[in-house]
């Protein structure tokens, strides 16, 4: 059986891009699943424009995950024949990476996903990334403890899916200038990805599971080619670890204007702790994932496995290193250069123990930690 699967921040979006495609798909079965208030999902089956089902159950614990794993997945159990392609219209703000790993681990083998498409209006994703509000606030989620910002949301699937679907609002007019603007921001995060117009546009079997979950990895930095004006993408290395104090200093500067910033630090405090970072809008945060590749493993096999520690790899530190992208409009490479060069340590303060440095994050720990925001 082959799924589509379909992921948005909104209904409007999602029920657009989804009817688009069973158009472009005869004898498509259409699923969408919707969570209420109190844990209330709704199921509704299309084929050819026409219902086939419309029902309810009541969860009792409404979360959006338990919505994928006992809705969702025995639903396309219950619908799978080989010959009937899927097209499935998630709960808006269920990720697309949650759901494709619950139908591959209940369905194994028997399911293909052709696609995993993101729904969205184009003028609005700028907006969005900014938003400080979490996703229950803003209206997109009816779980309240979701504190995920629609940005968050947002960035996280540009990363796992393989196609943007357009889908401009129909009820008011559409802004010209903000949905190019728009287009251009989702091109310069998401450089692999396919962006169309028309569901027709939309090709099967773009989807790579293993390139996808890399690209989501916390630390990964992929950058386009070629920017799209009027935004940018500033890399930069360092290759000795950065002054933990130094760093918190400037982080908010780095921050501002960027509404984009990933990539990994080594800092001096936490030397053997490889920390991701990770800016959206206005949030910012970091996070212990662990041992650096040169800690964990030989040499050989720690290139081997990690893409970026052997982009990175230095003959000295091995895959220890900072890399920091940041994605913006305004962007100065030369200021982003300048406000971490000087937070790298001194040849002094190479040989200082790291006991001695503040550790104002609280990462200080060789094993993973909960992610810890700045802001």
């Amino acid at each position: 059986m082959n799924v589509t699967v379909v992921s948005s921040l909104d209904a409007f979006s999602r029920q657009q891009a989804c009817a688009a495609l069973a158009a472009e798909t005869p004898g498509a079965v259409l699923v969408f699943h919707d969570l209420l208030e109190d844990g209330l999902v709704v199921r509704r089956i299309f084929r050819d424009g026409k219902r086939l089902e419309r029902s309810e159950s009541r969860l009792e614990h409404a979360c959006l995950s338990c919505t994928v794993r006992l809705d969702v997945v025995p639903t396309v159990r219950r619908l799978s024949t080989p010959a009937t392609p899927v097209i499935l219209g998630l709960p808006p703000a269920v990720t697309s990476m949650t759901a494709v790993h619950a139908l591959l681990r209940g369905l194994g083998a028997s399911v293909t996903i052709d696609a995993v498409v993101l729904a969205c209006a184009p003028d609005a994703v700028e907006d969005q990334l900014w938003d400080r509000h979490t996703v229950f606030e803003s209206g997109f989620t009816p779980v309240p403890d979701d504190d995920r910002t629609p940005g968050e949301f947002l960035i996280g699937e540009l990363a796992f899916s393989d196609t943007v679907l357009l889908a401009d609002p129909a009820l008011v007019p559409v802004d010209q200038a903000m949905r190019g603007r728009g287009v251009q921001l989702i091109k310069e995060v998401a450089p692999h990805i396919a962006v169309a117009d028309h569901a027709g546009d939309v090709r099967p079997g773009r989807h790579n599971l293993a390139e996808a979950t890399a690209r989501t990895a916390a630390g990964s930095v992929r950058i386009p080619a070629e920017s799209s004006s009027p935004f940018i993408t500033v890399v930069q290395r360092i290759a000795r670890p950065l002054h933990p104090e130094r760093f918190r200093l400037a982080l908010t500067a780095l921050a501002e204007g960027s509404c984009w910033l990933r990539g990994r630090l080594w800092v001096a405090s936490a030397p053997e702790c490889r920390i991701a970072i990770q800016g959206i809008g206005p949030r910012v945060w970091l996070e212990n994932t662990g041992p650096w590749q040169t800690d964990r493993d030989s040499l050989p096999f720690a290139i081997a496995t990690s893409p970026d520690a052997a982009l990175d790899w230095h003959p000295e530190f091995g895959d220890r290193g900072t890399v920091l992208a940041v994605t913006g409009d305004d962007i100065d490479p030369a200021e982003i250069a300048a406000l971490l060069t000087a937070c790298e340590l001194s040849e002094a303060e190479m040989n200082d123990d790291a006991g001695l440095f503040p550790d104002p994050f609280g990462l200080n720990h060789r094993t993973e930690s909960t992610p810890r925001s700045t802001s």
